[in-house]
């Protein structure tokens, strides 16, 4: 099941470091607010002005002093853009109720603090905050809801017009006989799990540009994880032809599928250019952020899983309770991915699914590494932990013996996803064996023979995931030009992945040229023709694949050139990699360079390749997670984390260690740590990076990995995402790593994150028992 060797002297599967820090490390990055276009001389500043309450209706909006305030240009309200027709905001999917989508401005209702109600245009960047302080707006306060089952209930309507806080629904679906087999099973656990609601914050703050040239084209540059797919809401949300726009993402200091979606604040920034005659530019704030940028998970499940005490599973019923915010963007479709991974590798002959999302006061929901598909693990992983508890066997040993068996071509689970490739078994002995896993639970039990205060803990995950979902297409050409030196486009958009590395490899490795003649140019819908959206962990397999493509049909065209120069036929003339000449087979002595190919071909050394992806790939891994827990204070301390992440073949294990230790690094965070919490009026009190405990290597120890590479058969590059797995694999393992150190005390489940609180007054309410 492990992949096959590589070919001698092939770049492809050694550790190669980035060729994007250096400049990142010297020149430095840029970012949007470091772009110096001319287009942008003379730009004014947007501010926008929030709401301050969760839920009202707005009975007006004084902006008379705000138009006087130094520096001000222009001060625009939802009532101005009511009647210059700009309204609703373009849904994310169309089958979202109409009534609630929202608008760029709030109109006549506010739905969450942080709602923008004005914009207001100044000179300097630091006028429109202190005119912001000017605008009056007068509120008829309504009751709030910021619990999604409370929200369930519909005593207090966001849209009462629609008479439901329910955004969308998954139809209630099970297997045949799903009832009978959980009526059937020896031992059923139940519980109810809240996976938190967490915020991406990404190191760069929203930001965006906009300015119209003289030909009446708009520009625009935005920070997000695709300028194409940006281009085409532009050209929705105003009428615009896309050939009218054109959409410039430089240098994005990270995303984590938070920036995927377009926000209000951005996209209205052309049209407030319009208005003035002149550029505007727009930069958030954390705070800001912390108030608007999607936030991820917030699901409430209720699971059941049923099966024998000899450890076997038989049925597995999760309900879920998505909490969509305020309005219905991505996040009130997470469910659909959730149903999708349910049953993750286990092999359970019964499984029943049931979603609503629901609509809350609270910041809107979005996509956040790994959207749906964490949640999925997280349900699961709990569920099979609390049976292993309920049966008296040990967690390993029932994940064991429920996994589907080794397959290398597709087969189907029990939710009816076609799973192409895995090896679940060995995954976890690997992890296991690495981590020494009999010594910790020998260990373990030591330490509560004596009573120790300092509880040891140890927490198993395994997962498999959905990356590059559905038909996926991404553009990419390559150029070999006069020098010598190579110039490829890629539709992929880069926000800290190392794209620039990954292609620069994959042309050198075709081409025979070096990394350091490569030049990868993106994010620029004037320059690259077209391109898809960066998130789902689809670069590699989708967009390396067309890379591949391209440059594999370059060196088509070049060996044709060649063969006439070496007065040879086509199919005995080969491109030594090694060297990148070319020469007839078994004659290396005679040889032509790029440089000479290129000035005897007719055109261009190039070729453009679209690349149509057979089908998703599905990723895997288990994880080992090892705490220690203070009795006397809760404090958890994370010991090691041993992960064994499968991502199909390889191609540059340096950056797939970067993407597992950050992925690892926020689903820990999750665990223990990170949550946005709002109050019972809707204020947030997790509103910057003071009250909202983001993870750092002080709570880290050193990630322990273990390889394993199963190759998919759905492409080329036998590549799967990697992106996510981190993350999704180490959510679980931690939590359940907490709850395996209390499980002695009679804790049977403590919500995520699982706070030195939380854990304290646990051990308190044990001990009292």
């Amino acid at each position: 099941m492990t992949t096959p060797d590589r070919p001698a002297g092939s770049i492809l599967g050694h550790p190669v470091k980035r060729i994007e820090d250096p400049r990142f490390l010297s020149t430095g990055a840029t970012y949007v607010d470091d772009v110096k276009d001319p287009l942008l001389n003379g730009a004014v500043f947007a501010h926008y002005v929030r709401s301050t309450v969760a839920h009202a209706t707005i009975a007006s909006i004084d902006v008379t002093d705000a138009r006087t305030a130094p520096g001000v240009v222009a001060v625009f309200t939802g009532q101005d853009l009511v009647e210059a027709g700009v309204t609703k905001f373009p849904a994310d999917f169309p089958m979202f109720p109409k009534e609630m989508i929202r608008t760029f401005l709030a109109t006549d209702t506010v739905r969450y603090v942080g709602e923008p109600v004005a914009v207001i245009l100044t000179e300097e960047r630091g006028q429109g905050p202190d005119a912001g302080e000017s605008v009056v707006v007068d509120y008829d306060v309504l009751p709030v809801v910021v619990d999604p089952l409370e929200a369930l209930t519909n005593s207090v309507l966001l849209f009462p017009a629609v008479g439901s806080n329910v955004s969308l629904t998954v139809a209630q679906s099970s297997t045949d006989g799903f009832d009978e087999a959980l009526a059937g099973c020896e031992v059923v656990v139940r519980a109810r799990i809240a996976n938190s609601k967490i915020a991406g914050a990404p190191l760069e703050p929203r930001s965006a540009a906009a300015a119209w040239d003289a030909s009446g084209r708009l520009h625009h540059w935005v920070s997000c994880q695709g300028s194409h797919p940006y281009r085409g809401v532009l050209a929705r949300a105003f009428k615009i032809d896309e050939a009218n726009i054109r959409v410039i993402t430089p240098d994005v200091g990270g995303g984590f599928g938070v920036k995927a979606m377009p926000y209000p604040e951005d996209v209205l920034l052309g049209w407030l250019s319009k208005q003035v005659s002149r550029p505007v530019r727009w930069f958030s704030n954390r705070t800001d952020d912390m108030q608007n940028l999607a936030t991820g998970r917030a699901q409430v499940q209720d699971i059941e899983l049923g099966g024998d005490r000899t450890g076997k599973l038989r049925a597995y019923r999760l309900k879920v309770v998505q909490d969509s915010g305020a309005y219905p963007r991505y996040g009130a479709y997470l469910p659909n991915m959730t149903k999708m991974m349910q049953p993750g590798v286990y092999d359970i002959g019964h499984i029943a699914f049931e979603s609503v999302s629901v609509l809350t006061n609270t910041t809107p929901v979005g996509p956040f590494r790994g959207a749906g598909r964490p949640e999925a693990s997280a349900a699961i992983e709990r569920a099979v932990d609390m049976f292993a508890a309920e049966i008296g066997m040990d967690p390993a040993e029932v994940r064991r013996r429920n996994m589907l068996a080794d397959f290398s071509q597709p087969i189907r689970s029990a939710a009816g996803t076609p799973y192409d490739s895995g090896a679940y078994g060995e995954m976890l002995n690997r992890a296991l064996h690495a981590a020494g896993y009999d010594t910790l639970r020998a260990e373990q039990q030591a330490r509560r023979d004596r009573n120790d205060a300092k509880l040891l803990g140890i927490g198993l995950s395994t997962y498999v995931e959905v990356t590059a979902g559905g038909a996926q297409t991404e553009f990419a050409s390559v150029e070999v030009l006069p020098s010598g030196k190579v110039r490829a486009l890629t539709g992929s958009t880069p926000y800290g992945t190392g794209h620039d590395t990954s292609w620069a490899m994959l042309i050198a490795d075709k081409l025979g040229v070096s990394m350091d003649d490569i030049e990868v140019l993106h994010g620029d819908t004037d320059v690259v023709a077209r391109g898809g959206l960066t998130g789902g962990s689809r670069s590699l397999q989708v967009a390396g694949s067309a890379i591949v493509g391209a440059a594999a049909s370059v060196a088509d065209k070049a060996r044709d050139v060649a063969a006439n120069m070496l007065e040879a036929a086509v199919e005995d003339v080969v491109l030594d990699n090694s060297r990148g000449v070319f020469h007839v087979a078994g004659a290396p002595s005679i040889a032509k360079t790029w440089v000479e190919v290129v000035a005897a071909a007719e055109e261009p050394m190039a070729a453009e390749f679209d690349f149509t992806s057979k089908g998703a790939t599905f990723p895997s891994g288990a994880h080992v997670s090892v705490v220690e827990v203070d009795a006397e204070t809760g404090k958890v301390t994370l010991l090691r984390h041993i992960a064994c992440d499968d991502a199909g073949r390889i191609l540059n294990p340096m950056l797939v260690a970067g993407q597992v230790h950050g992925g690892i690094a926020q689903g820990a965070a999750q665990a223990f740590l990170e949550e946005m919490v709002y109050d019972a009026d809707g204020n947030p009190l997790t509103s910057n990076f003071s009250d909202y405990p983001v993870i750092s290597a002080t709570e880290l120890p050193m990630i322990e990995r273990v390889i394993l590479e199963t190759v998919t058969p759905l492409n080329e590059l036998g590549a799967k995402g990697i992106g996510e797995s981190g993350t999704i694999g180490a959510t679980p393992a931690v939590h359940n790593a907490i709850i395996d150190a209390l499980a002695h005390l009679g804790v049977r489940h403590l919500d995520m994150p699982v706070t030195s609180e939380k854990i304290w007054r646990a051990t308190v309410a044990a001990g009292a028992a």
